[in-house]
């Protein structure tokens, strides 16, 4: 007998053998024992996940006579009865299977329709099951209309599509639509468990878990895998045979290379790449292993009791989530997911593998995890978000508010039009400066108190008013020297108001762009000594990036440009307080606090919500342009 593959062999035979299709199970089975039987079916879902394999159970529990050949319509048929046995074997005259993928055209709907008009020979019902519906051609589907909504009573439709969305409106409103979901790695694991324990073949763990994945949801492929598993590991799944059967990347090489990522370490980064190249491992697969392997690292550190301890790999897992912060594990998975879609792109694939990992290094180093994380999704996809940011902080400085959405539980919605409305948000007591013009920028709060202020006799020599009238008579000035924790908040000065001032001109004019702007906005203007020849101004900046020499150099010719002489620029390492874009943020925290609170004082609010007792803001609508 010729052997059978195990995709066919396995094949399941009734419901209660269907694996991961629970919810399409319990509303058939529930059907049929009720009797409730519609006229036509749509099965919709992936490759391999059991579309047709649902169609035939379906036509088994319609036509089964039971062992006795006196059963009824039933949830559970037989297997043994002369309707069960030949759909099983595809010779069911009254089950009727039409590839539609190549036989799409109107004279296959008119030979199936003429079939139609005859009732079954053999069985209970006819069952016509049209696989990949989504090809047929409009006249196709409009010759098929009228029989598909009113049907003779002994014929039943089963439509099966991997593409919905290209059927027609009027098809899918006279179909009953079951979708079947891809099954997660788990439950394919314990089914082809279960499937080589009865083929009697040995199968390391690791083995079913790569397969499992590679399955991506199909049972069918995962399968398929499976056979082709057995034949290049002669009879036995190992891990490492199936790992090279697969063209996967050992995850010690996605460890190694997340690990020194964590530890900033550039050298190691560049020594896994070289590693990978001499071995001729594929980078694609290698950005795979590090999605999988960061996915489980978000998972460790937003739900930690999630993983499951028993896997092998848990430990090294839960060791890397606590090296590396949770907003940058997500940073770095956005970052290789989209850095896959770019090595096409690059001069070769090692090549862009390196661009790709080192942009964690470029991003995240100093500065603020949310920025970070803007930036390199700015990055990843093109630099549209950085493109975009200047018109994002235009609109943040508009006065106003959006109109106002209420949501009691009768989703009672009430639209207040004009300047004074907003669109609701739960209030936001701390809020880190991260400005969205900027694609990198320190943390900071904005709209928090100010340095403990002192009464005017009382003025000592760091005093911003002190600073202000030297500044004005044209003397040296230097900002007082200070120590800025991560969070802290911003505190205005003489330099800061007038370096603010600058740069929104040299912004207005267009003068600077890309880093160099970035520079500007995210520097503190702490000296300014005019007597100087040439004047001599000081900046800091805590990103290394941008404190380049060539960005240096083309903010010093701008500011010539705009003041008219020469200038002598130099830029410090340091935290900054005062930036611009600490003003911009903090700016931006005001008009917020101003929109919400004139929506909670806004009286018709308060007439909804004393009306509806379960009326509520809907958080984050509150937006102030």
């Amino acid at each position: 007998m010729s052997y059978v593959v195990l995709a066919r062999k396995y094949r399941p035979r009734s419901f209660e053998q269907m694996v991961g299709q629970e919810a399409v199970v319990r509303a058939l089975t529930n059907a049929l024992e009720r009797g409730r039987l519609h006229h036509a079916y749509l099965f919709t879902g992936t490759r391999g996940i059991g579309k047709t394999t649902v169609s035939r159970i379906l036509a088994k529990s319609l036509n089964c006579t039971g062992p006795d050949g006196c059963g009824g319509v039933t949830a559970h048929p037989c297997g043994v009865c002369q309707a069960c046995t030949e759909i099983d074997a595809d010779r069911y005259m009254d089950y009727v299977e039409l590839d539609a993928a190549s036989n799409r055209g109107i004279d296959e709907i008119r030979d199936l329709l003429e079939r139609a008009a005859y009732k079954p020979s053999v069985g209970r019902f006819k069952v016509f099951m049209i696989d990949e519906a989504h090809q047929l051609t409009k006249e196709s589907f409009n010759a098929l209309l009228k029989t598909l909504e009113e049907p003779p009573e002994y014929l039943k439709f089963v439509l099966a599509t991997t593409d919905p969305e290209k059927m027609l409106p009027t098809v899918l409103s006279r179909c009953l639509q079951f979708n079947l979901r891809p099954m997660a790695p788990e439950v394919v694991h314990e089914h082809l468990q279960r499937v080589l324990d009865a083929e009697g073949v040995s199968a390391e763990p690791g083995a079913l878990r790569l397969l499992a994945r590679a399955a991506r949801g199909s049972m069918r492929d995962a399968l398929s895998l499976t056979d082709q598993a057995i034949a290049y590991g002669g009879g036995a799944l190992d891990e490492a045979g199936v790992r090279a059967m697969l063209g996967s990347v050992d995850p010690h090489h996605a460890e190694r290379l997340v690990d020194a990522l964590a530890r900033r370490d550039g050298a190691e980064v560049l020594a896994g790449v070289d590693t990978l190249r001499e071995a001729g491992l594929s980078a694609a697969a290698t950005l795979e292993s590090m999605a999988l392997l960061l996915q489980r690292m978000a998972v460790a550190q937003a739900v930690p009791e999630a993983l499951d301890d028993a896997d092998p790999d848990t430990a090294i897992v839960r060791r890397l989530a606590d090296a590396l912060p949770a907003d940058e594990t997500q940073l770095l998975y956005s970052l290789v997911v989209h850095g896959r879609a770019e090595l096409g792109l690059a001069p070769d694939e090692y090549a862009g593998l390196t661009m790709t990992l080192l942009r964690l290094l470029a991003f995240a180093a100093g500065g603020a995890p949310g920025a970070a994380a803007r930036a390199a999704s700015a990055a990843a996809s093109g630099g549209e978000a950085a493109r975009a940011s200047g018109g994002e902080a235009a609109a943040a400085s508009r006065a106003g508010a959006a109109p106002l959405r209420i949501a009691p539980r009768a989703q009672t919605t009430v639209a207040r039009p004009g300047p004074a409305a907003a669109r609701a948000t739960p209030p936001v007591a701390v809020v880190r400066a991260a400005p969205t013009r900027a694609a990198e920028a320190p943390s900071h709060r904005a709209g928090a108190p100010a340095a403990e202020e002192h009464a005017p006799w009382d003025r000592g020599a760091d005093d911003p008013a002190r600073a202000e009238d030297a500044l004005d008579a044209g003397a040296p000035v230097t900002a007082p020297s200070r120590t800025v924790a991560p969070e802290a908040a911003l505190a205005p000065t003489a330099l800061g108001e007038r370096w603010a001032a600058v740069v929104a001109e040299l912004d207005r004019r267009q003068a600077i762009g890309a880093l160099v702007r970035e520079l500007a906005l995210q520097a503190e203007l702490v000296e300014v000594d005019d007597a100087a020849g040439p004047p001599r101004w000081r900046l800091r900046v805590a990103r290394e990036s941008l404190r380049a020499p060539v960005h240096r150099d083309k903010l010093q010719a701008a500011l010539a440009g705009q003041l008219g002489h020469a200038l002598q620029l130099e830029v410090d390492a340091g935290e900054v307080a005062d930036s611009p874009a600490l003003r911009e943020a903090a700016e931006r925290e005001r008009r917020q606090r101003e929109a919400e609170q004139l929506i909670r004082d806004d009286p018709l609010v308060r007439e909804l919500m004393a009306q509806f007792e379960t009326a509520r803001i809907v958080p984050g609508s509150i937006k102030p342009h």
